[in-house]
């Protein structure tokens, strides 16, 4: 039972000359208790997406995001469109446009998840990742939301929502970078500029 007794001998020897820890990890070895930075507040929300599958944004973290709350029934409808031409041509340098439908404004979003998603896809040929319909205003505000328009999570952009098709650019890292309002369309010039600053970033 003591044949390993001069194997013990010669670690704490080792240890004692500066060699090894007697934790096992070679002196100068990058040890596995690096601490993990924890993520930004924006990425701790879990939402349905459209199919009523639990999504938390942390899939999204090192993306730029647009997050949009649309509606099918709505004057800013055709934004659809330009946000689908949008997403094709910044998805490969990770950018990804995020639609929260929301009957909050004139009832312009009265259908089932189901309905939206046949909408989305079958007028505007949407691709990009949309999810259940929520509040984005009002008492039964979702928490996302709710982070979104306080000065207390936002101050630099906060606000109520104004109406359907506003829209917040979230940089890689899960940081409220800029607001957009519903009449900034998809391809209006400081939009463009907005994305392509935080792409290369």
């Amino acid at each position: 039972m003591y044949k390993n007794l001069s194997g013990c001998t010669n670690v704490i020897a080792l240890a004692l000359s500066g060699l090894i820890s007697l934790s096992g990890t070679a002196l100068g070895q990058a040890s596995d208790t690096t601490p993990v930075e924890p993520l930004a507040p924006y990425f701790q929300f879990t939402l349905n997406d459209i199919n009523g599958k639990p999504t938390n944004l942390a899939q999204f973290k090192g993306k730029v995001q647009l997050l949009v709350n649309v509606a099918s029934h709505c004057g800013f409808t055709g934004q659809y469109a330009g946000l689908q031409k949008l997403f094709e041509k910044y998805s490969a340098r990770g950018f990804v446009v995020l639609g929260f439908p929301a009957n909050d404004f004139g009832a312009q979003e009265p259908g089932t998840d189901a309905e939206i998603k046949t909408f989305c896809t079958q007028t505007y040929g949407v691709s990009f990742p949309m999810f259940a319909k929520i509040s984005v205003k009002g008492e039964s505000q979702h928490p996302l939301y709710k982070f979104l328009t306080e000065p207390a999570t936002n101050p630099g952009f906060s606000g109520a929502i104004s109406w359907n098709f506003n829209k917040f650019l979230i940089s890689r890292q899960g940081k409220i970078i800029a607001r957009f309002a519903s009449k900034v369309t998809p391809d209006a010039e400081e939009l463009l500029q907005a994305i392509e600053k935080a792409l290369k970033e």
